[in-house]
């Protein structure tokens, strides 16, 4: 079987996995415990004006009608309007204008497991028992033993305080002005500007769109706090993973002929260990990647950064039936294309595992 006839598979596989995910969800929403009039009027509403705007919302029509314009609606990217959270706002505006703040928290939060984390656990494996092999199993024991919301208050309280906890050491004013709390401004990007690129006061080119540099330092300064919180318990759970792996590897047999062959360590470690090594990492890797990127309702509650996260929590909450149902079909589609980018990646890793 080719690739592209393998991914085409694979997609018209996900059309039914979508469709289960998504009738799950209108099931629990329309015959949960969310009550969306109760959540527009308040508990105490009189029955005529509770039957008025039950009808206005169409929950007095049979389920099968309100469960194809739900079908409908998320074909076509319909995913009306918000009850509670914001009035007569679209849903999918909403989605759009927060869910780039958690895209950004969460980019930065995979960056740390992935390049601290997985080097670390990769270096541990291959010096076991060694004075650095200690250390970094002991760190990433540490990393992940620790509460998220623990750590993450208590981040926010010494950075809020830096100056009077680090001996002067202003946090909100180094390298740029940025305040420990709120959502990152995100506009250093121009797509109608040009940003030069000069080295010694000379100009080498233009870039075709412009870039604000004080504007995105910004920004990176205003997540690193939760973005650390965020990945650290990823960090100490690869770290561990990682050296598992490398130790296991190392020890196989398909290593064990490399060397009897005499092939240079380096050439063992990075063609034979580290690719392999890889392999039960990758779902590993993506799942938490999910995760991250989703948003932590913790990390943005604290940091007040209101990202998708925050917005599914308010939604699910407050009874916005539109937006729980909007957020879950997103995420349900984020899930599926992940686990499609999964086993492509386990082909290009490991060139044993076949299409088939």
């Amino acid at each position: 079987m080719s690739r592209w006839n393998y991914f085409a598979k694979r997609v018209l596989l996900m059309v039914p996995v979508v469709w289960f995910g998504v009738t799950v969800t209108f099931v629990t929403i329309r015959m949960g415990p969310l009550d969306p009039v109760a959540a527009i009027l308040g508990p105490q509403v009189p029955p005529s004006q509770y039957e008025k705007i039950e009808r206005q919302l169409g929950l007095t029509r049979p389920l099968w009608e309100q469960y194809l314009d739900y079908l409908v609606g998320l074909l076509r990217f319909n995913l009306g309007e918000s009850y509670v959270v914001k009035e007569g706002a679209s849903a999918m505006d909403l989605i759009v204008l927060l869910t780039p703040r958690s895209l950004w928290l969460g980019f930065w939060s995979v960056l740390i497991p992935l390049f601290v984390g997985i080097p670390l656990g990769f270096y541990a494996g291959l010096h076991p028992n060694t004075y650095a092999d200690y250390v970094a199993s002991f760190g990433g024991i540490i990393w992940r033993a620790m509460p998220n919301f623990w750590l993450g208050i208590m981040l926010m309280a010494a950075l809020s305080q830096s100056d009077r906890l680090f001996f002067g050491f202003e946090w909100t004013t180094f390298i740029v002005d940025a305040n420990v709390i709120g959502p990152p401004p995100l506009g250093f990007y121009d797509h109608d500007g040009a940003f030069p690129v000069a080295v010694g006061g000379r100009t080498l080119f233009r870039l075709p769109f412009g870039f604000d540099v004080t504007t995105f330092l910004e920004a990176v300064k205003m997540v690193v706090a939760p973005a650390v919180v965020m990945g650290s318990a990823s960090m100490g759970n690869e770290m561990r993973l990682g050296r598992t792996a490398v130790l296991e590897t190392i020890n196989s047999k398909y290593v064990d002929t490399a060397r009897m062959k005499g092939l240079p360590r380096r050439v063992i470690v990075w063609k034979h260990v580290f690719r392999n090594a890889l392999i039960p990492l990758v779902p590993i890797i993506l799942n938490e990647a999910f995760l991250l990127i989703g948003g932590s309702v913790i990390m943005e509650t604290i940091f007040s950064i209101n990202g998708i996260g925050y917005l599914f929590f308010q939604a699910a909450v407050q009874g916005d039936m539109p937006l729980v149902g909007s957020l879950m079909y997103i995420f349900i589609l984020i899930i599926v294309f992940m686990n499609i980018f999964q086993d492509f990646l386990y082909t290009v890793i490991d060139p044993r595992v076949g299409y088939e």
